[in-house]
């Protein structure tokens, strides 16, 4: 990426939902996703990134894939600086289709597993409660909203890690529900159709249309 890649916007929607838990009336959500830390190099640009996602001053904060273009080695400089986000009720993340290493050739299968569980843990060494095919409650004032996280699942020859009936097992059916999931095309394959209604989906990997080319040697 060449041009844009710093090019920072704070978009804020206001959601309606008649059956939103009361307690949560006014609850604020933050959300990023595809950061690509491998094509960083402006450290002065990744700070003011950071200091304005923590004026917002979230209620909780959504990572939605892709930390990595493909190594997890591209996001250790980056760490202290992803270390310093901030939210009340926690960053909750998934995994998107670069987090795998799919894209780069590995010596070993163990190589290869072992570059995402590395990845898996420097998401918790930051803060972020990576949920792999699960969920989680956040709890206020005897209320609660599920954050549902699945692995990347998209459309054609991209990963299907994604396991939406094992990630909401146990959530009852009358829980507001909102769905963090890497690729959108889960959305209309899986999401909708399905038997459990989901309040809210989040996803990234589109980049809003923006694309990248890289030039060898360059």
């Amino acid at each position: 990426m060449f041009r844009g890649k710093y090019r920072y916007k704070v978009l804020e929607y206001e959601l309606t939902f008649e059956d939103l838990p009361e307690t949560f009336d006014g609850y604020k959500i933050s959300q990023i996703s595809d950061i690509h830390s491998g094509s960083f190099d402006n450290p002065d640009k990744i700070a003011y990134g950071i200091d304005l996602i923590n004026q917002q001053q979230s209620d909780v904060l959504f990572f939605t894939g892709d930390l990595v273009n493909n190594t997890a080695s591209e996001m250790e400089p980056w760490m202290s600086f992803f270390s310093k986000l901030k939210a009340k009720d926690g960053i909750f993340s998934v995994l998107g289709n670069h987090d795998y290493g799919d894209y780069v050739s590995w010596p070993s299968p163990e190589a290869k597993e072992a570059n995402l569980n590395r990845l898996k843990e420097i998401q918790q060494e930051m803060g972020f409660e990576l949920l792999l095919n699960e969920h989680k409650y956040i709890e206020r004032n005897g209320e609660k909203i599920a954050i549902i996280g699945v692995e990347n699942w998209g459309k054609g020859g991209f990963k299907k890690a994604g396991d939406l009936n094992k990630a909401i097992a146990e959530i009852q059916e009358n829980d507001f529900k909102i769905l963090l999931s890497h690729d959108p095309s889960h959305w209309e394959a899986e999401v909708i159709p399905h038997a459990q209604h989901f309040h809210l989906t989040l996803s990234g990997h589109t980049h809003g249309m923006q694309f990248g080319i890289e030039i060898p040697g360059w």
